[in-house]
């Protein structure tokens, strides 16, 4: 996964899984006990998610069509729920820290 700040490159060491199909975004990290640590999940269509079913919070990035971040959510933890955000089309759920750990902004480019 790559950032772009500022004209710059940032390459993050997580691995990004894909998932756009219908049971794939359903399921999610539901029922996973372990936290994730350097892998993250890209919900695709996804504009909110919930965290039902989950044992370890997570950090989650909400992307628009151009794949800029137009919001972040630290540290969401289980049972809790993050009601649609406008234009995003995608959410990248990533291991708790990640957002703070690389200085992730709104506005910034992802490529994954």
């Amino acid at each position: 996964m790559q950032i772009t700040k500022a004209g710059q490159i940032q390459n993050i060491p997580i691995k990004i899984l894909k998932y756009n199909t219908f049971l794939k975004r359903l399921k999610g990290l539901m029922f996973r006990v372990k936290p994730i640590v350097d892998e993250g999940v890209l919900l695709n269509p996804c504009n909110s998610i919930h965290m039902f079913f989950m044992f370890f919070p997570i950090d989650v990035v909400f992307l628009n069509k151009q794949n800029e971040i137009i919001s972040l959510h630290n540290n969401v933890k289980p049972w809790t729920v993050i009601f649609p955000i406008k234009n995003a089309v995608s959410a990248l759920e990533l291991p708790v820290g990640t957002i703070v750990k690389y200085s992730l902004q709104v506005g910034e480019s992802i490529k994954i």
